[in-house]
C-alpha cells in the first residue's frame, strides 16, 4: 500500500508491475534527455550567435529535429507495445474469479468452485482491527494462491466501477452488460490494496479492493471453509 508522503509508486508483485516500472524509469530518462537538450539549445540561441539566419534555415538542422522526434517515438513505441501484449496475454488460468462492482461494494465469484461467492464491504472504523487500514480494509479479502495465474472477469451492476490495484499494475473498467478481463500472477505472499477508480457516486470513495495472496494448501483450506459456512 502507499505510505504517507511517497512519491515513488507501489513495490511491483507481479511480473507486468515490473514491466510498468522498468518502462516508467525507461520512458522518464527520455524525457530527462530532451529535456536537457532543449533548455542547451534556448540557452545556445539566446547566448550565441547561432540565431543567424544561416542556422535558422539550414537544411541539415531540419533534417535532424525531423528524424530525432521519429528515433525517440520508436524507442518509446516498441517497449510499450510489448507491455501491452504482455498484459492481454491470458495462458490457462489456474482460477478464475468474477469481480462485480455495485453502489458501494464488491462481489466476487470463484466460477471454479461451485457456490463460492461472497461480497466485499468496507470496514468501518469503528470495526478496525490493531494494525488494519482505514478507508482500505474489508470485512472479506479476495483470497488467491501466490504464483497462480489468476484471470479476473469484471462486471457492474448499477454504474460505472474500475477494479484498479496499483501494486499488481492492474486498472479495469467495469462496465453494466459487459465482461472485462485481464489477468495476473502475485509472486509473493501478502495483503495488496487498491480501491475503485471510477468517480461511480455519493461513496466512491468507499469500496476498496483487498487481495491476500497465500500458499495452495493455505488456499484450500479458506475455500473448504468459506464452502461450509455458505
Amino acid at each position: 500500500m502507499a505510505h504517507p508522503t511517497q512519491l515513488g509508486f507501489q513495490d511491483a508483485a507481479s511480473p507486468v508491475m515490473e514491466e510498468l516500472l522498468s518502462f516508467h524509469d525507461h520512458a522518464l530518462m527520455i524525457v530527462f534527455l530532451i529535456s536537457t537538450l532543449v533548455l542547451y539549445i534556448i540557452i545556445a540561441m539566446v547566448s550565441t550567435t547561432l540565431t543567424n539566419k544561416f542556422i535558422l534555415d539550414s537544411q541539415e538542422i531540419e533534417i535532424v529535429w525531423t528524424i530525432l522526434p521519429a528515433i525517440i517515438l520508436i524507442l518509446i513505441a516498441l517497449p510499450s507495445l510489448r507491455i501491452l501484449y504482455l498484459m492481454d496475454e491470458i495462458n490457462d488460468p489456474h482460477i478464475t474469479i468474477k469481480a462485480v462492482g455495485h453502489q458501494w461494494y464488491w462481489s466476487y465469484e470463484y466460477t471454479d468452485y461451485e457456490d463460492l461467492a461472497f461480497d466485499s464491504y468496507m470496514t468501518s472504523t469503528q470495526d478496525l482491527n490493531p494494525g488494519e487500514f482505514r478507508l482500505l480494509e474489508t470485512d472479506h479479502r479476495m483470497v488467491i494462491p501466490q504464483e497462480s495465474p489468476i484471470r479476473i472477469l469484471v462486471s457492474a451492476e448499477d454504474v460505472l466501477h474500475s477494479w484498479a490495484v496499483p501494486s499488481l499494475g492492474i486498472k479495469m473498467d467495469a462496465v453494466p452488460g459487459r465482461l472485462n478481463q485481464t489477468a495476473f500472477i502475485i509472486l509473493r505472499p501478502g495483503v495488496f490494496y487498491g480501491q475503485c477508480s471510477e468517480i461511480c457516486g455519493a461513496n466512491h470513495s468507499f469500496m476498496p479492493i483487498v487481495i491476500e495472496t497465500v500458499p495452495l494448501d493455505a488456499f484450500e483450506n479458506w475455500s473448504t471453509l468459506v464452502l461450509e459456512e455458505a
